[in-house]
């Protein structure tokens, strides 16, 4: 008995079960995703709508700076020959956006007044030049720097919208710090 070459092919025997070939399985759908697919597509809205209302914030922002400067431009304009009536539309601009701090802001005066506008983070010259206004508005003939009180003005009030976002200070602390003199 001869045993086959190495190169002879061996005939297939069929004792065994016939097997098919290896198969993939379907391709998944596309829809409905999965869940991941929609945590992402939460946080993508949940995103979109923080950076919308940010956005709209920050327009807003922009629109009361351009209107606070839009006042001083006007007042500076309309006051130029009049140093008195400049001083007396600036300090009464102060005292309006000063009462988002201080209630009473439109009471006080002297160092109650100083401490109010101190609650804004502005420099001592700053505050110096803003104290200029209430001397100096009730005199008829008098005169001021007043490129140096309006840029001043603008400082303050910049600041002042800046750090209005921040919690407003209670009164009580304000008037603790400072003595008020009794009004008659």
């Amino acid at each position: 008995m001869s045993l086959p070459a190495a190169n002879t092919p061996v005939a297939p025997t069929t004792v065994g079960p016939v097997l098919r070939d290896i198969h993939l399985p379907p391709e998944p759908a596309w829809w409905p995703p999965a869940p991941g697919w929609w945590v992402l597509a939460v946080l993508l809205l949940l995103l979109l709508a923080v950076v919308a209302w940010q956005l709209r914030k920050w327009r807003q922002r922009r629109a009361q700076y351009a209107m606070v400067g839009a006042e001083v431009d006007t007042l500076a304009a309309r006051h130029a020959d009049d140093a008195a009536a400049l001083a007396a539309g600036l300090h009464q601009l102060l005292r309006r956006v000063a009462r988002q701090y201080d209630p009473g802001a439109t009471q006080t005066y002297g160092a109650a007044w100083r401490q109010t506008l101190a609650v804004v983070p502005v420099d001592a010259a700053t505050l110096d030049r803003l104290m200029t206004l209430e001397a100096t508005m009730y005199r008829p003939q008098v005169s001021f720097d007043q490129a140096a009180v309006i840029a001043a003005t603008r400082q303050w009030l910049t600041g002042a919208l800046r750090h209005s976002r921040k919690p407003a200070r209670d009164r009580s602390s304000i008037k603790s710090s400072v003595t008020e003199p009794e009004h008659v």
